[in-house]
């Protein structure tokens, strides 16, 4: 099934071409995915063409139209050549994705230096340091042809209240998100969007660590649908955010959590 035909012109995403740093991880793959159906050429990016030899092999027997490239998001040379790899077998990017994503369960006073660099490096400087080689890109393009560009950071619930158990993984995705706000008021005149999409619950390779019974049943405690989150229900937001239905939407925190965010008592 075509599920381009389906889609309002608004969201069809034919003619564009979509980045998706962390492409080759749970969430990330899964917005990759939402991409690619809505008609984006779609580069998956990551450490471990393995990762990703599942999602390309489902995308491309789909007709869609993926590619992969490898890329520590550590080393900004990696990145700088990643952009120059993709426009010059793409022609262009319109759609800038930072998914990629870990997290650690060390108690605060027990945090070595060592651990919050490590955390600190994936989390926040390689967002930071993809934001700005692909923005760089993105304002030259604005500046000289009004052409606009859309940057969605994924944050998470503990970028908006922290949550026991995840320090350093609550600061830095708490980073992202006002990094996220500052770009959008920045470049916004340009009609380059900047958002977060902020999964609550996911099944994912960074909370398996943590999810205990008793964490489980104080998660769903406070989840009003009383369920995780399913990989499909970040497919609307994705598309969303990515495309021209949310030409208006700049320096948003798009939540998508089941309510968690919602409740107190």
């Amino acid at each position: 099934m075509n599920r381009r035909a389906e889609l309002p012109l608004s969201f069809v995403l034919d003619g564009r071409v979509a980045v998706v740093i962390g492409g080759t991880g749970v969430l990330g793959s899964r917005m990759a995915q939402t991409l690619a159906e809505a008609g984006a050429r779609t580069v998956i990016v990551g450490r471990d063409r393995v990762r990703a030899d599942a999602a390309l092999e489902r995308l491309r027997t789909a007709g869609r139209e993926v590619d992969f490239e490898a890329c520590d998001t550590a080393v900004r040379t990696e990145i700088r050549n990643l952009l120059e790899r993709v426009l010059a077998s793409h022609g262009r990017v319109d759609v800038l994705i930072n998914a990629a994503g870990t997290t650690s369960t060390t108690p605060f006073l027990d945090i070595s230096d060592e651990e919050m660099e490590r955390v600190v490096a994936v989390n926040q400087f390689a967002v930071m340091r993809s934001c700005q080689e692909f923005g760089r890109y993105f304002v030259a393009r604005a500046q000289s042809s009004g052409e606009g560009a859309s940057v969605i950071n994924v944050g998470s619930a503990s970028g908006l209240t922290p949550l026991s158990r995840v320090f350093t993984y609550s600061m830095t995705k708490a980073a992202v998100h006002n990094l996220t706000k500052n770009l959008a008021r920045e470049w916004g005149p340009l009609g380059i969007r900047c958002n977060v999409l902020v999964p609550g619950f996911f099944p994912s390779e960074l909370n398996r660590a943590i999810l205990t019974p008793e964490r489980v049943d104080k998660i769903m405690s406070h989840t009003p649908m009383a369920r995780f989150g399913e990989l499909d229900e970040l497919a609307g937001a994705t598309l969303l955010l990515a495309s021209d239905a949310g030409r208006f939407i700049t320096g948003a925190e798009i939540v998508v959590d089941g309510g968690f965010s919602a409740m107190t008592i």
